[in-house]
């Protein structure tokens, strides 16, 4: 096995350290996530906290880890009696990003439990991590299936693994961490909310911290159990400080001041439903307890805050996480507690309370992602190049879709193969029977029980006539944005409704758990803006510092395109492409502009890729590029009005294929 690194041992990270160790004190505020770029120990504290963690009583035997003291009554191993039971240290489980369903949950025997009613049940990860740490290492790039299912057990408390009438059900409480790194996108909000706190997490730039770091990185990879040991004090004296304030945390007193101060700060920063406020009160409580203190302070109160509220301050993908802390002591100061005790308590770095470290905590403050831009001067020696304007007010889009059926990702814009999503057919299953169709089972089976021998009741079921079904669902797609930065689109009220209209197809695709991509056009060459990512707040922060002018390149951002979607089809074949034209239509610059560019557009037209030109033409004189261009594409057309779903003039429509 393993020896894993000392969690002492890590350098810095004090906020993450800290509501790492909170969560051990009082599971009940409800997990982590730890957000912040690669190679900043993330997941590194998350396993050494495992070995912090005081053991676990158990039922001698039982898969589903019940308490002796209090069985679950309804247990799959029970019925259990009460009394004395074993112990076992605590689990820390890791969900794969790519785990399936039944890894998850579980898997249930179909084949036994139709043809002998026997409820054979292999637990799955829910099972092993309750009562324990439940780890997701990048969750934001878990499946959406399974963040389902994730949702349901955190706020139920239990799993469920229902087949055809056929249900098992067992307790499920464990403590959810779970790390990502923004730059490859961001959490469902359901998801979000879930995690009672989380942590921005970045790496030092002293470097004298970061030699340390490094120094104790090669001495663990030489001796891992030798450096292991030299922590080993250190390991213990943290071990007995959580038993200490786990066994203070019931006698902890969270008087009205400081429940008034949580409730004004909540309703301060506009905070959603009633959970925030749950969360600070179970998290103050926590730090009070960690700190040696009977009594909730105003410090202990912003503290939970700086780590409570950043994630459910958020209004849509585009804002940063953070809080003002002008305002949060504004907050703090103005509703002060009357019943504080005076007695600060120990001190010393992640004691609970006071100022958190200066190099750590939230960052960015309480500001919106989208910087500010230029008024759109010229800029010197531009050659007619405009600086950036802001863009206008985001809308709801229209849904584009790809027309037809694909079997890529799932997601929620175009019709998909899915393993989750309304019943289509039945087929022999390719592997693991995983969704059973009952009636073309039983119709399979029917015809051979006089040959199989069949006297009882019971259906003779063989593993040939099991039935596997098919399912319709829905995908998310690679929406690549090709836009028009040239000079012809440079209008400043045209330019900033533009960029408002990709903005409003960014949120829709954040929506539609899509990857998107950015190519732009102007002067003589076009630019891979952002290569496909999973994060569109990424492709906002570029779309709003796009300067415009010059020519109009249009065949130089078609072929782009063209090449940024071949590399990505053998990145991810099964992923279909949905292509977004932001133009006018006009094509200028280089010989024969205009034939260069329905050369180019008929290459996506071969290659069978649905598209749709977004028409920013205006003025009294409508010369209808764009329709022509949607033509050679064989893709369709559609003004920047018809694109609000609310717009009386536009129809709801996908994206069709017309003949070339």
């Amino acid at each position: 096995m393993t020896t894993p690194f000392p969690f002492t041992a890590v350098v810095g990270q004090d906020d993450l350290r800290l509501a790492l160790l909170l969560n051990a004190v009082s599971p009940a505020v409800g997990g982590v996530l730890v957000r912040g770029e690669k190679g900043t120990a993330k997941s590194t504290a998350v396993r050494a906290l495992s070995a912090l963690l005081p053991e676990v009583a158990v039922v001698p035997g039982c898969r589903f880890s019940c308490d002796p003291a209090a069985p679950d009554p309804a247990c799959p191993d029970g019925p259990h009696e009460a009394g004395a039971g074993g112990e076992r240290p605590a689990r820390m489980v890791e969900l794969p990003v790519g785990a399936s369903e039944d890894r998850l949950v579980g898997a249930l025997d179909i084949e036994r439990a139709l043809a002998e009613g026997v409820k054979a049940f292999e637990p799955g990860l829910l099972a092993d991590a309750h009562r324990g740490i439940l780890y997701v290492d990048e969750v934001n790039l878990l499946h959406d299936h399974l963040v389902d299912l994730l949702l349901d057990a955190a706020a139920m408390g239990a799993s469920y693994v229902e087949r055809e009438g056929v249900s098992v059900r067992h307790a499920a409480r464990f403590l959810l961490v779970g790390t990502m790194n923004p730059e490859e996108g961001e959490l469902r909000p359901q998801l979000l909310d879930r995690f009672g706190l989380t942590v921005e997490v970045a790496a030092s730039r002293e470097p004298d911290q970061r030699v340390e770091v490094v120094r104790r990185r090669l001495a663990y990879d030489d001796d891992p159990a030798g450096f292991a040991a030299r922590w080993a004090d250190e390991e213990a004296a943290v071990r007995a400080r959580i038993v200490a304030a786990r066994e203070l945390l019931p006698s902890v007193r969270l008087g009205d001041g400081a429940l008034r101060q949580i409730a004004a700060t909540c309703a301060a920063f506009e905070v959603d439903g009633m959970r925030a406020d749950i969360v600070m009160a179970r998290t103050a409580t926590a730090l009070a307890a960690w700190a040696g203190r009977t009594d909730v302070l105003a410090e202990d109160v912003r503290q939970a805050a700086l780590l409570a509220l950043p994630h459910r301050r958020r209004r849509n993908p585009f804002d940063a996480p953070g809080l003002d802390e002008d305002k949060l002591d504004e907050t703090l100061e103005e509703f002060g507690s009357d019943d504080e005790d005076p007695d600060p308590g120990p001190d010393g770095p992640g004691d609970g309370g006071g100022e958190p470290a200066p190099d750590s905590g939230p960052q960015g403050g309480d500001t919106a992602a989208r910087p500010e831009s230029g008024e759109g001067e010229q800029l010197p020696g531009g050659g007619g190049e405009q600086s950036a304007v802001r863009a206008g007010e985001p809308f709801r889009a229209k849904v584009l879709s790809v027309p037809g059926i694909g079997e890529g990702a799932a997601g929620r814009r175009s019709r998909a193969r899915t393993e989750h999503g309304r019943t289509t057919g039945a087929r022999r299953p390719q592997g693991a029977l995983t969704k059973l169709h009952l009636a073309a089972t039983v119709q399979a089976a029917a015809p051979h029980q006089r040959a199989r021998g069949r006297t009882g009741p019971g259906l003779v079921v063989r593993r040939d006539d099991l039935r596997q079904a098919t399912r319709e669902g829905r995908e998310g797609n690679l929406v690549l944005f090709v836009v028009d930065a040239s000079g012809s689109m440079a209008a400043r009220q045209r330019m900033s409704a533009v960029k408002g209209a990709v903005l409003s197809l960014l949120l829709d695709a954040y929506q539609r758990r899509d990857k998107v991509g950015l190519v732009t056009f102007r002067g003589s060459a076009a630019d891979v803006a952002l290569p496909p990512t999973s994060s569109v707040d990424a492709a906002a922060a570029r779309l709003e510092s796009l300067p415009t002018g010059g020519r109009t390149p249009l065949a130089a951002g078609l072929l782009k395109a063209h090449d940024v979607l071949r590399v990505e089809r053998l990145r991810d074949p099964a992923r279909r492409a949905l292509v977004v034209v932001v133009t006018d239509g006009r094509a200028t610059g280089g010989p024969e502009p205009v034939a260069l560019a329905g050369r180019a557009a008929r290459l996506f037209a071969a290659d069978g890729v649905a598209s749709v030109v977004v028409d920013c033409e205006s003025g009294p004189v409508r010369l209808g590029l764009a329709g022509q261009l949607a033509g050679e594409l064989a893709g369709t057309a559609v003004t920047l009005d018809e694109l609000r779903a609310d717009s009386i003039a536009g129809l709801v429509k996908d994206v069709q294929r017309r003949a070339a």
